[in-house]
This record gives C-alpha cells, sequence and structure tokens, in this order.
C-alpha cells in the first residue's frame, strides 16, 4: 500500500516538573531532509532521535521538534545576573527613562541572548527513555497519516488509470478509420499528379508509408506500462520512485502516439491522455 510524504505526528511527555512536547510535520521531498529543533540541554541526544526518525520515515522534508515546558519549582535556568544588568546599562544608554519604566527594561534583558542560562547540561536516561517512548508514538501517529493520506491517493491513481484505460480503447477502435483515412488521402494525392502508377509499386510504397504511423508496439506498451501501474500500487512498498518511473514511460508511449498519429480525433484523444497522466505526475511527487 502506497504512502504519503505529508503527516503529522504529536506526542505530549508529562514528568513531575516539566511537560516536553514533540511534533513531527512532513512534507514531500526527494530525500529525506529532516530540520530539529530542541533546547540545547538535548542535542546530546540529537544523533539517536534523528536516527530513529530517519529509520522510520525515509523520505521527506521533516520538521521535529521538542518543546519543554516547566510546571514545578524546580527548574535548573539560573538569571545570569551580570548579563542582565549589562544588558540594562545599555538600555539606559540609548534612552531616558523612569523608574516606573524599569520592569519592562528588565523583561526586554531578561528576552535577550544569554540572560538566562542553564545548570544542567546532561540529560538523565529515565527521562530519555520516557522522550524516545514518547518519539514513538508521535512518529506511530505521522505514519498512520501517511497511510490514510496514501489510501486517498491510491483511489485517485485507480481511477485515473482507468480513464487512461477508456482512452486507449478508444484509440484502439478508432485505429482502422484512421489507416483507412491515411491510405484515402495518399490515393487522392496521387490521383491529382494525373500520372501513370505502377500499382504494384503504390501498394508497396503504400505499405511502407503506413507502416511508419503504425502505433500497434506504442498501444501494447502503454497498455502494458497501466497493468505494471496498477499492479505496483498493490505491493506492500510504497515506491514512489518506481511509480514515477513507471508514469515516465506510460508519457513516452502516449508523445510516440501522438506523434504518429496524423489523424485528429486520435490526437484529441492523446491531449486528454497526456492531462490524466499530468495530474498522477504531480500527486506521484507526494507518493513516498
Amino acid at each position: 500500500m502506497i504512502q504519503s510524504m505529508t503527516g503529522f505526528g504529536k506526542s505530549v511527555l508529562q514528568l513531575p516538573t516539566k511537560n516536553i512536547s514533540i511534533e513531527i510535520k512532513a512534507l514531500n521531498s526527494k530525500s529525506l531532509d529532516l530540520n530539529a529543533r530542541m533546547p540545547s540541554q538535548y542535542r546530546e541526544k540529537e544523533l539517536q532521535m534523528r536516527q530513529l526518525i530517519a529509520k522510520e520515515l525515509t523520505r521527506g522534508k521533516v520538521d521535529f521538534s521538542l518543546q519543554v515546558e516547566i510546571t514545578g519549582d524546580e527548574t535548573s535556568a539560573k538569571i545570569n545576573a551580570a548579563v542582565v544588568k549589562a544588558y540594562i546599562k545599555d538600555l539606559r544608554e540609548l534612552a531616558v527613562v523612569g523608574s516606573d519604566e524599569n520592569a519592562k527594561l528588565i523583561e526586554i534583558a531578561l528576552n535577550l541572548p544569554d540572560a538566562v542560562a542553564t545548570d544542567k547540561s546532561t540529560v538523565e536516561e529515565e527521562e530519555f527513555e520516557q522522550i524516545m517512548q514518547s518519539l514513538q508514538k508521535a512518529l506511530k501517529d505521522i505514519n498512520q497519516f501517511r497511510l490514510d493520506e496514501g489510501k486517498a491517493l491510491e483511489n485517485d491513481f485507480l481511477m485515473r488509470i482507468q480513464t487512461l484505460k477508456n482512452l486507449l480503447q478508444q484509440i484502439e477502435e478508432i485505429d482502422p478509420d484512421r489507416i483507412a483515412l491515411l491510405r484515402v488521402r495518399l490515393k487522392n494525392n496521387i490521383d491529382e499528379l494525373k500520372v501513370e502508377v505502377d500499382e504494384n509499386r503504390f501498394e508497396q510504397e503504400l505499405i511502407f508509408y503506413i507502416e511508419k504511423y503504425d502505433i500497434t508496439e506504442e498501444k501494447i506498451r502503454l497498455d502494458n506500462h497501466l497493468n505494471y501501474f496498477l499492479e505496483s500500487l498493490k505491493s506492500n512498498d510504497s515506491n514512489g520512485k518506481k511509480l514515477g518511473f513507471i508514469g515516465q514511460e506510460i508519457g513516452r508511449e502516449i508523445n510516440t502516439i501522438g506523434s504518429k498519429s496524423n489523424y485528429a480525433p486520435m490526437q484529441k484523444i492523446v491531449v486528454q491522455m497526456k492531462d490524466e497522466l499530468e495530474k498522477i505526475k504531480e500527486q506521484l511527487l507526494n507518493v513516498l
């Protein structure tokens, strides 16, 4: 079953003194493009979290965020008094302020870089194990989201491939008329010349001429590619790249039929086929 590369997963871990919120968002990309945001004290564990995400999601532009909200009395964050005082001094030099605005200056200073420092530089193993379990839950959610989106994509592909099959059937039905028209058109052109023609030689040349416009092989290959696309949709793995390659082959056969058709009704059908294929290709960009 195919999966979409688009997805969202979230998990909240409640600890005695903090809440840890994990969010994962994914969009389509040719490869895995992982962007991670987290507090500095968790950076030492970033590689392990990245490895787990890469194993589960494989491809896509992925945004991973880990946010911490302190809920208890204990905190490892300390105000860097020297830095804050220096900020306030600089702010006062920039503008004349009254004593009633000191609180606002302090608020601004606390939001500036290095105003608040943390003494805790490592993450306890027990806490990290819980974070990894929470991350697994978020990954499970995003994978389920991808499966649900993939089902919608699959239904769309089935509908459009069937449309292409129906259009191919229409081409099969009008192809004899096209060949007959080619013969008549060529015969009329010869008659307009008002010259003697060797009928045997004319038939040979006519056969050679019509062979250049024969699309039998293209019709067979196109039908095979459409069936292969449907077969690949049913596989257990989601392989958007493989489906993309098949889509390219489908497009190649449709283009060849269009260039050989030399028949307005058939060219109109080819335009419809190209339109359907373009919609398939757009959707394939989002398949894992």
